[in-house]
């Protein structure tokens, strides 16, 4: 008999224990492809975003909690320095209304907003607008000043965007961050600003986006610790499996010694059948990884990075990964197949 179809004929008579092993291979596969899938798609999105920002530097007060506010005269100097041009003024303050905490964020950068419909003006996050029932036409009140909704924007957040100049007005003529681009060098020139004025920040856009891309690297490596755990159960389920397989094939493996089979042929048979199992587990983990991606960017939006969210290197490496580690897990138990003596394992009952 050939030992590949032995292999096969072995996983076909334990369908229903193949198919739990498999599952362990499956769940962690699919765990793999979605946590990494979404991490490169948020990767993809945070670098379009930073990218298309047009600016060098970004300036903020010293103490910044992210809603920290900077007075009046500070952002003057800050505005007003030789090396600076293209200034642009954000001010973001909380508010809580019906009960709920909400942001809101002067700008007047309105073309970088995603608006699912209305127009610019007053937007509202489709989350809070879920929240709220807000539809465009909807009032809403901000510092004891009623406005009228004009759009609902597709982030899934708790914002209200409003006109800059009204935002400011609102926050005292206070500003949460100026961005600005440089004549010179922006590294030399954020160091300049800041040592300059008292009571700032400034970063420049490079290390913005390395800050970024740090945080989404220790996310990706969190994300595949994570589902790694998941793929481990299945690898140990492969081992189990396959020492019981070779348990219970004893007298079996007997036969086909006496018949004539080397110990590197019982071997390879083991191998080949611990291989298919993390083979296919690793296919089926895929397609279902696949169906959540899509899931996922659907849900957040990210459909116009699903080809980002499935890179071919990380459904190739899983699939080779997971087919490996299955091998290996087989290694053992195929040691044991192989060395069994003839004589004792004809006489096993």
């Amino acid at each position: 008999m050939n030992l590949y179809k032995l292999a096969f004929n072995n996983i076909r008579r334990r369908k229903l224990r193949s198919a739990l092993t498999m599952l362990g291979i499956i769940i962690g596969v699919a765990t793999i492809v979605v946590l990494v899938g979404i991490t490169a798609g948020a990767t993809s999105v945070m670098k379009d975003e930073t990218s298309s920002l047009m600016y060098d530097v970004t300036i903020s007060p010293a103490s910044s909690s992210g809603l920290s506010l900077m007075d009046n005269q500070t952002a003057s100097k800050v505005e007003s320095y030789p090396k600076l041009y293209n200034i642009t003024e954000f001010t973001v303050f909380q508010e809580t209304i019906n009960g709920s905490d909400v942001t809101i964020e002067g700008t007047n950068q309105w073309k970088q907003l995603k608006l699912k419909n209305g127009t610019s003006g007053v937007v509202v996050d489709s989350g809070l607008a879920d929240t709220l029932g807000y539809t465009a036409g909807s009032k809403v009140k901000v510092k004891d000043q009623e406005m009228t909704v004009t759009g609902i924007a597709k982030e899934n957040g708790e914002n209200i965007y409003i006109d800059q100049a009204v935002a400011k007005h609102m926050a005292d003529n206070k500003v949460s961050v100026i961005t600005a681009k440089t004549n010179g060098d922006p590294k030399t020139v954020s160091e300049e600003v800041q040592n300059s004025i008292t009571g700032i920040s400034s970063q420049t856009k490079s290390e913005k986006v390395s800050e970024v891309q740090d945080m989404v690297d220790k996310s990706m490596l969190f994300a595949s610790l994570i589902a790694s755990v998941g793929l481990l159960v299945g690898i140990i389920s492969v081992i189990n499996t396959m020492l019981i397989s070779v348990m219970e094939r004893t007298k079996e493996l007997g036969v086909l010694k006496a018949i004539g089979f080397t110990n590197g042929e019982i071997m390879g048979s083991t191998l080949f059948e611990a291989g298919i199992l993390g083979f296919f587990g690793a296919i089926i983990g895929v397609i279902i990884g696949i169906i959540g991606i899509v899931a996922a960017a659907n849900a957040l939006d990210f459909m116009d990075y699903i080809s980002q969210m499935m890179p071919l290197w990380l459904i190739a490496s899983v699939i080779i990964g997971s087919t490996l580690l299955s091998i290996l897990a087989g290694v053992y138990p195929a040691r044991h197949a192989s060395k069994l003596n003839v004589v004792e394992a004809l006489r096993d009952e």
